[in-house]
């Protein structure tokens, strides 16, 4: 079961997408070239959409396509760009 209806998770999704920057796959800065893909921003979205929704601890909605340290640190990376904050502004 979905956390949110499809009609106001995607617009939501939609609009949170269009603040992202532009990442690559792949981490260039690794010093062997490459290294595991980047989880998806829209998954990692989707789980902190779950937090939200059901007031749970990040290790509690973790499986195998994102770990609870990927979600901390995505939402840390996400509110030190101030993406939290344009979303918030666009929602009032």
């Amino acid at each position: 079961m979905p956390v949110l209806p499809s009609w106001l998770a995607e617009p939501l999704w939609v609009q949170f997408e269009a603040l992202l920057p532009e990442r690559p796959v792949y981490d260039p800065a690794h010093p062997l070239g490459c290294h595991r893909p980047r989880v998806p921003d829209r998954i990692v979205f989707d789980k902190l959409l779950q937090v939200l929704r059901f007031g749970c601890s990040y290790e509690a909605i973790v499986d195998t396509t994102c770990s609870a340290t990927t979600l901390r640190t995505r939402r840390n990376e996400w509110i030190k760009l101030g993406i939290f904050a344009q979303l918030k502004q666009i929602a009032l």
